[in-house]
């Protein structure tokens, strides 16, 4: 299968370093935005990159559930091998691909859990299916079926019967506190727009970077 004559001109617009806001999260704010507005579909869904102990990658897509100035929330289970990795290194990058606006933002940050009590903020927020699915599911392990993962969702349906379903201990939210962002808005000739923001430890203002293609 030939794929080398498959590309795309990218024609839909371009950055300047006056139009940035000085705060990235006001400038990924904006860009999200502008995601939600064209409608695709799922515009909160972002790749997460963790490592392993020994160096190895690892790359999945999970969903933004929101942001604020104290980083980007994403919800797992904390015995999946995500979360297993981050516990021996923090250190994440997140990936948004907005194909439909040529756009991309990368984010590089320390993933820290989140409370308890925030966790279980979101988890009653959630459809009741999906509360059970988080108790039913250990993540990343081998299962023999998927007859006995629906068996086990059927169980825990019944146990939480005409109750609230509560928050399972080993479920709860992460915020990737960012140390850089990069945005990057395709450009035809592949002469793409690349811009970088870094803040150096201690020091609360960011520095913003145009970078080359």
């Amino acid at each position: 299968m030939d794929i080398s004559e498959l590309r795309e001109e990218y024609t839909k617009g371009g950055l300047r370093r006056e139009e940035l806001a000085a705060d990235p999260i006001k400038e990924f704010e904006l860009w999200f935005q502008q995601a939600c507005a064209v409608n695709l579909p799922e515009p909160n869904a972002m790749c997460l990159a963790t490592v392993s102990a020994t160096g190895e990658p690892s790359q999945r897509m999970v969903l933004l559930k929101y942001f604020d100035h104290q980083g980007l929330v994403f919800f797992t289970n904390y015995e999946s091998t995500k979360a297993l990795q981050i516990e021996k290194n923090p250190q994440v990058s997140l990936l948004f691909f907005w194909t439909a606006l040529q756009r991309q933002v990368r984010i590089t940050g320390h993933a820290v859990k989140i409370s308890t009590a925030e966790s279980l903020k979101y988890f009653t927020t959630r459809p009741r299916g999906s509360q059970i699915g988080a108790w039913c599911s250990q993540q990343s392990s081998v299962i023999s079926s998927r007859q006995m993962l629906e068996m086990k969702f059927d169980e825990i349906k019944r146990k939480f019967q005409n109750q609230e379903v509560p928050l399972p201990s080993a479920w709860g939210g992460y915020r990737v506190v960012p140390h850089s962002f990069e945005f990057w808005q395709g450009r035809t000739n592949r002469l793409h727009d690349r811009f970088l923001y870094s803040r150096p430890e201690g020091e609360f203002d960011w520095k913003i970077q145009r970078l080359a293609p």
